[in-house]
């Protein structure tokens, strides 16, 4: 992700993320709620993996001990301590991260007074949730926004997979399969080592984006536009064809099918609950809480760069490590000039997403 704060940094355009994580708050305290009344930890032990940087990060986080301070006070129990573990790759931008620890620790004082803050406890982890975190039944819940539809690497086998940056529609068969099958080791292993770090009880919420059905589609104007885009830079001369036929992102969105399956087959959690949702693509299709931010850009033109600068924000480091810093202005003009030619109804078609609450046996 792009770091820091400027125009085009993940933490300014991470709205799409910022509503998933909204929409899946109320599983989210039921799950926590659950766990606290069956477990009743001294210390509740929280970690956020794939927490990224920006507002977004100790959204859940927050939700989290508000919804153990509120049991509580509600019931006159001693308030715990919180270890909360936010996790990302050693390349996420935790400078930005740690600098906003003590504004969050200022807001838990003000809004759950000196107790609670003096309570919370907040560290960093680096390294892939596809391994080993934490040591053996030490957390008691786990949540996940938005990361797990990466996969730990591009699938093997793919080379084919001309004209298409990713798993869609018009990828031949096997570079389908191969998505497919590495989103399952993945997906199996993530809940391998999570059954190890996790107490009996304990619980997962995990959140990542999705498709309707078991077919491939190409309802996702992002990495389709991309797609696209990098194909017309190729017709001017700009990039390289060959370039473009070797460029695989590792990501996968899968069916609730799919994660099902895959949860039932590695064994080591019950599932409570699976909901499959969906929110705008630039999120200026209504949703109040967000829109408001945006209502003066009214206009088509200034819909497309929000919607350029989203995607840009997650696959510039990508982009340009395979095709070099030159190439990544043009490509994102072009991607807006693509998006304002899509049917004006298009930019607000939305984004399927999958949220599932998990207890460790």
């Amino acid at each position: 992700m792009n770091e820091a704060d400027h125009e085009i940094s993940y933490a300014n355009n991470s709205v799409i993320q910022n509503a998933v994580i909204l929409k899946t708050m109320p599983i989210i305290v039921q799950s926590v709620s659950d766990m606290f009344r069956k477990t009743a930890p001294t210390c509740t032990r929280v970690a956020d993996l794939g927490c990224s940087s920006g507002p977004n990060t100790f959204l859940a986080i927050s939700r989290v001990i508000d919804t153990v301070h509120t049991i509580c006070r509600q019931q006159q129990l001693k308030l715990p301590e919180f270890q909360v573990l936010l996790n990302d790759l050693p390349e996420n931008d935790f400078n930005s991260v740690f600098k906003s620890v003590p504004e969050f620790v200022e807001r838990l004082k003000k809004e759950k007074g000196d107790k609670v803050q003096e309570r919370c406890f907040i560290g960093g982890v680096a390294g892939s949730f596809y391994q080993r975190l934490f040591p053996t039944r030490s957390l008691h819940f786990v949540h996940s926004s938005y990361a797990l539809h990466w996969l730990s690497k591009v699938p093997d086998g793919v080379e084919n997979n001309k004209g298409n940056i990713c798993m869609s529609k018009s990828s031949p068969p096997n570079v389908i399969e191969a998505y497919a099958n590495q989103f399952r080791k993945d997906f199996t292993n993530f809940l391998s080592m999570r059954s190890k770090e996790i107490i009996p009880q304990g619980r997962m919420v995990l959140t990542f984006t999705a498709r309707k059905n078991p077919n491939p589609s190409n309802d996702d104007h992002g990495l389709e536009l991309v797609a696209m885009s990098l194909l017309d830079l190729v017709a001017q001369g700009v990039v390289r064809e060959a370039d473009v036929d070797s460029f695989n992102i590792p990501l996968y969105a899968p069916c609730k099918e799919e994660v099902v399956d895959i949860v039932e087959s590695e064994g080591s959690f019950e599932m409570n609950e699976l909901q499959v949702f969906e929110v705008g693509v630039t999120c200026l299709n209504g949703d109040e809480k967000l829109s408001k931010k945006d209502s003066s850009l009214s206009n088509h033109m200034e819909m497309e760069k929000i919607h350029a600068n989203t995607m840009r924000a997650v696959l510039e480091p990508m982009v340009c490590s395979h095709f070099g810093d030159a190439v990544i202005d043009k490509l994102f003009i072009r991607f807006a000039e693509n998006a304002g030619n899509l049917p004006k109804n298009s930019m607000h078609l939305k984004k399927v997403n999958i949220v599932v609450s998990l207890t460790k046996k």
